[in-house]
Formats: structure tokens, sequence, C-alpha cells
């Protein structure tokens, strides 16, 4: 079995032998059907009658990278294979005369332009009967495990361009997601939102419990921190007076990588003046299940495990203190300091580490006890005010704000809140975040004094949500890691260098 070095110097020794004859890098080509449109012209066209003469069928120029060789002395059949699909080619040793012999040149992985007449084996596959060809693209790498598909699930995140080539799922996930962000789209037009763009470099990096990147920018000679989230702009739009907004941007966060996280991942972020919590939770269950009937074409979306989640009949309501009472039989309320539920959270086998912050304790009971346990999309409201900074206290009921967050399959993927408006309010509630911050909390709010002087200016009554865009496609795509989602997760580093390409010959 050769090596993949051995591998490599092989396709040099073609690359050179197919400079001597044209170059296997030509800037054009000459297409004039995709694949799946030259299996479609022909249908069209009917079977041509061999008695009559002028109807060879249909002529066409395909192009597109090898997946398959069969060479039978004087034919050969060639799949390749374009955005739009397979198509077989026929090769002949007496049509096409010393072009034939270059056939020994074309390995897995060329890309090839092709002409010639469709017709149809007796398999039944419509088949370019190849008049000329050439080779557009020489591969000097061997293509993964000969087509039998990448399994490495390393390999596969790491060299995505390699899964995409190999497995037909990878195929469906990348094409999935466009037509997801296509539907959020289309959704919050028809109901009269404006898309904005806001800035990723921030001089604080607030909206969210989490550590930013820190970069320096030259000019300036100052710190900067790339977004965690798009929130407390977009606050200030609905302070200019726009209504409703929503973006859907890159946010980053430094913190672990997981199947539920990743460093830099899509967030949608919508803010709807003069509606509330209420309102956001019914606009979300809408969203939901347009994106997954414009997708999907169904409500009903099947897990790998055969688990169904029912998008029309599946949608279930708790609070965060009854969820949290129903599963572990804790009432965080009689434990209202880090101190009163460290033993009751250790009894249930959940550290909490010194430093450790009220809120963080509070949500690392619920991450391991209870959202896993919320299959069917589950919206869980009135959060308490510490875990909460932004969101507008509950008038009924103190210590708790006006937020919910939705779970589906045992994560969150949305979550929304009456807007905090009261600047005075807001002011003493960042002020509290800074103090954990002091006492050690790397990921409490940070204090933006310009988004305070915005308040200050007036926002109206407002109902705000965030959506991790790459959980949605989890949702609709039935996956349940997000690297799978993701064409370019991030990596650690690898353990050892891949081998080189030779250098060509002089």
């Amino acid at each position: 079995m050769p090596t993949e070095a051995e591998l490599i110097a092989l396709r040099m020794e073609k690359r050179q032998a197919l400079l001597r004859e044209a170059d296997p890098y030509p800037a054009r080509v000459e297409r004039t059907h995709t694949a799946a449109a030259a299996v479609a012209a022909f249908e069209d066209a009917g079977e041509p009658d061999p008695e009559v003469e002028g109807t060879e069928g249909v002529v066409v120029t395909v192009v597109g990278r090898v997946t398959a060789q069969r060479v039978m002395g004087k034919a050969a059949f060639l799949d390749v294979r374009d955005g739009s699909g397979r198509i077989q080619l026929h090769f002949r040793r007496d049509v096409l005369g010393e072009a034939f012999e270059g056939l020994k040149l074309v390995d897995l992985g060329d890309f090839l332009e092709v002409s010639g007449a469709l017709f149809r084996t007796r398999t039944g596959e419509v088949t370019v009967a190849v008049a000329s060809w050439r080779v557009i693209t020489k591969a000097l790498r061997p293509l993964p495990e000969k087509w039998h598909g990448l399994t490495d699930v390393e390999a596969r995140y790491r060299q995505r361009y390699l899964d995409l080539i190999a497995n037909e799922r990878s195929r469906e996930i990348a094409l999935a997601r466009p037509k997801v962000l296509r539907a959020v789209r289309n959704f919050f037009d028809e109901r009269g939102f404006v898309e904005v763009e806001t800035p990723v470099l921030q001089t604080e990096a607030g909206g969210a419990a989490a550590r930013p990147f820190i970069t320096h920018h030259n000019q300036l000679d100052r710190d900067l921190s790339l977004r965690i989230s798009l929130e407390l702009h977009l606050k200030r739009l609905l302070v200019g007076g726009m209504e409703k907004v929503f973006e859907i941007g890159r946010v980053f966060r430094n913190e672990g990588i997981s199947t539920r996280n990743n460093p830099e991942f899509t967030l949608l972020e919508s803010y709807e003046a003069y509606a509330d919590v209420n309102d956001v939770a019914a606009m979300v269950q809408d969203l939901v299940k347009y994106v997954a009937l414009e997708t999907l074409g169904t409500l009903q979306i099947l897990q790998p495990d055969g688990t169904v989640i029912d998008l029309e009949h599946g949608w279930q309501r708790t609070t965060y203190r009854a969820a949290l009472r129903d599963q572990t039989g804790i009432d965080y309320v009689e434990y209202p300091t880090v101190e009163a539920i460290k033993p009751v959270s250790e009894a249930h086998g959940i550290l909490v580490p010194p430093g450790t912050s009220y809120p963080k304790a509070l949500d690392n009971l619920m991450s391991d006890l209870v959202e896993p346990k919320m299959v069917q999309p589950t919206f869980m409201f009135d959060y308490p005010t510490e875990m909460s900074p932004l969101a507008k206290r509950k008038v009924d009921e103190e210590g708790v704000v006006e937020r919910f967050e939705l779970f589906v399959r045992g994560y969150e993927i949305a979550n929304a809140y009456s807007e905090l408006n009261d600047p005075v309010d807001q002011r003493e509630r960042m002020l509290e975040q800074a103090r954990n911050a002091a006492a050690g909390d790397d990921e409490a709010e940070l204090a933006d004094e310009d988004f305070i002087v915005a308040l200050e200016h007036g926002m109206p009554p407002a109902g705000g949500l965030g959506i991790g865009v790459d959980r949605l496609v989890q949702l609709i795509t039935g996956e349940h890691s997000i690297r799978e989602v993701l064409l370019f997760p991030a990596m650690r580093d690898r353990e050892q260098p891949s081998e080189g390409t030779p250098e060509p010959e002089a």
C-alpha cells in the first residue's frame, strides 16, 4: 500500500506530463449545463432515435470532480460531481483516439471538462458520450479513504473541504444553514422589522454574561473587546426612534469548546418597542414554526435517536423556580446566598468553587440537573433578578424578572425579556455586576456608561430576543453537536503536522 507521500509524488509526475500538453489549471471553462440540468435536458428532449439522422441527443459540456473511475480496455466510465449532483461519463477509444490514452493521467479528485451527447445506458443511467475532454484541475492529494467516507471526526472538522467531498450528510447540513437564515430574515421582514448592523469592536463588551476576547487598536493605543452580544447597541436604536430592529451577526465569547459551545457563533437579536416578554414568546413560537415549515415542510422533526420534536402541539411552559423545584426538590428562594446554596448544590454532585457568584451557582444547578430533561420545546419564565441585569422586574413577584428562555432537546435556543428601561435601576444593577466582577466573577456584566446615558434620554417599553442561530440550525437538521452545523469550528492545535506536498520540478 503506497504512502500518502508516494501517492502525491506520483500525482506530481502526472501533473508534469499534463503540463507538457496543456495547462491543467486553465482560467476559464465552457460549461453549458450543470450535471442536474444536463439530466433534466435529456429527460425533456426524450430518447434520441439512432435510425434517424440528426437525432444524436442533447449535446452538453459539463464540469466536475472525478469521484469514480472504471477503465475496461477500450472503454471507461467516470463519474463527476458538481454542485448540483453527479453525472456519468463514457469514454471510448475508437471515438477519442490518442485522447483516450490521456485517462492514465487522471486520478480521483481531478476536475474535468467534458463535451458530448447524452444517452441512456442499458442500466437506465443518463450518461455523456464523451467527444472531447480536458483536465481543468489536477489534484495533488488523494481523496479520503477512496470515497468510502471520511469518518474520523477530528479530520472532518479540521479539513471540512474533505468532509464535504466525502459525506453527503455534511453537504446537506451546509445547504440547510442558508435556508434557515433566509427564512429568519423573511419572517422579520414580513413583520416590519429593519435589519441593521452594529459594531463588532467595542469599548465595553456588554449585553451578556461572558468573557470577551481583547484586542489592541494601534492607532488609538487602547484595548477593545470583540462583542459578546448585540444587545446594547440595538437598544440605542430604540432610543433613537427605530421601533422594530433585528441583527444577525457573529459574536465572540472567550469560553470552552464543546458540542454546545464555540468561541465564535452567530446570534440573532431583535427588539420591538411597546412589546413585552409575552409578545416575544408568541413571536418566537411563530418564528420557529415558520422556519421549520420553510426549510423542512413539516412541524415534526425526527431526531437520530427516533425522538420526534413536535413544533405543532409539543410546546410547554414552566417557571425557573418550579422547574428547579420539580426536578431537584430545591426551592432556591430558601437559599438566597452562595454560602447557603453551596452544600445543597454539592449534595447533588455539583461543586461550587471559591469565587463562584450566586447567579453562577444557580445556573450550574439548572444547566446540569434540569435543562437536559427539556426535550420538547419548553418556555421557562420568571428568572431570578440576580441572573438578569438587563430585564424588567416583575411587578407582582419580588425578586423575579420578566424573562424566559426556550429549551429544546436539552439546550437553550432562545433568551428574551421585557427590557429594563429605567436608567436608575439599570445603573444600580450594573454596579452590582461590577462588584461581582471585582469579587472574581469573570462572566459578570460590565458597566457601560454610554449605554446608561442613552437610557437616560428615554427608551420606550420593549421586548427583546436573542436566538443562537447555530442551535436553531441544529434543531432543524437534527444534529446534537454545534460543530456539525459550523463549517469551520474552533479546533485545538494539531498533535502532528501533516505530510508536506513535494516541491514542483523546475
